[in-house]
């Protein structure tokens, strides 16, 4: 069986994800299931009560203590799934035509996960777009987020699931460890979800959260840091440079450096880009700073 596992929190657009998942689940070769993991207190019920025949809903309960819960709410997912082959999309996401069968497909055969490829709505714009398109030229990914992710439940087992004392970042956490256990996550860009990712102020505030969240990552699995200056140059150029900004006082053109990275973003809007670069930085020195 396949299990396609939803988180949700305060989500109306929750109603957008689950009525192609359920159409594709219920067209599935191999039965499919689809679980809702909810932390929203009955403040989507609505929803809960249109979908209720096609969906296993679990009222999820925070724990006390812990400001986000996604990385609870992923494990009890699996914990509530009956699947051998667990499927992660978030709410809001829109899955594009057979999807959920390209995606589990290597599952099937020989592979152990899965990602697919992450796009942004038609209506909305993303950064990461080009980046993630990009990534899934490789045959073979280093790292991948749960927004489209596939894998067999001995994998999940194998890495003791998602650690739970992550706020954001859980997931590459989650793909790190797969691949440092020896698990290969194999690339499935002709399996599409779009996602609305939000307004321009609420991309700077995922981008400062992603900041902080790659501190902590790196504080769990040193080994990566030695290669972050050639894998990731912005995880240390722009904390880099945020901290030399005092030195425009001496040397009035310190801000001219960032006229090199306009320029190769020039294509995909520079200043967006930088700005969301440098908030991205300031998140990292923040989390830095915090220890």
């Amino acid at each position: 069986m396949i299990s396609v596992v939803i988180i949700s929190k305060d989500e109306p657009s929750l109603e957008d994800t689950l009525v192609p998942v359920i159409q594709q689940a219920s067209q599935c070769p191999q039965p499919a299931e689809v679980v809702v993991i909810d932390a929203s207190g009955g403040r989507l019920d609505d929803i809960r009560l249109r979908h209720e025949p096609y969906v296993d809903w679990i009222d999820f309960k925070q724990p006390p203590g812990v400001r986000v819960s996604i990385p609870h709410q992923r494990n009890a997912g699996v914990q509530a799934a009956r699947g051998e082959i667990i499927v992660f999309t978030d709410a809001g996401c829109l899955p594009e035509k057979n999807w959920l069968v390209r995606l589990t497909a290597p599952l099937l055969e020989d592979e152990h996960v899965t990602a697919g490829l992450p796009l942004a709505t038609l209506a909305s714009t993303n950064l990461y777009d080009r980046g993630a398109r990009q990534a899934l030229q490789a045959k073979y990914l280093k790292e991948c987020p749960t927004i489209n992710l596939a894998f067999r439940r001995e994998a999940f087992k194998a890495v003791d699931g998602f650690d739970e004392t992550f706020a954001y970042g859980s997931d590459i956490d989650f793909s790190w460890r797969l691949v440092a256990a020896g698990y290969r996550i194999r690339g499935v860009p002709e399996a599409i979800v779009r996602h609305d990712f939000g307004g321009w102020r609420r991309q700077l505030r995922r981008s400062h959260l992603y900041g902080r969240a790659r501190v902590r990552l790196y504080r769990k699995h040193p080994v990566k840091l030695r290669r972050a200056l050639r894998d990731e140059p912005m995880v240390v150029a722009y904390p880099v440079f945020i901290l030399g900004l005092p030195l425009t006082v001496i040397f009035p053109w310190y801000p001219a450096l960032l006229l090199i990275p306009a320029w190769r973003n020039r294509s995909n809007g520079a200043i967006r880009v930088l700005a969301d670069h440098l908030t991205y930085g300031a998140g990292i020195l923040r989390e830095l700073m915090t220890r």
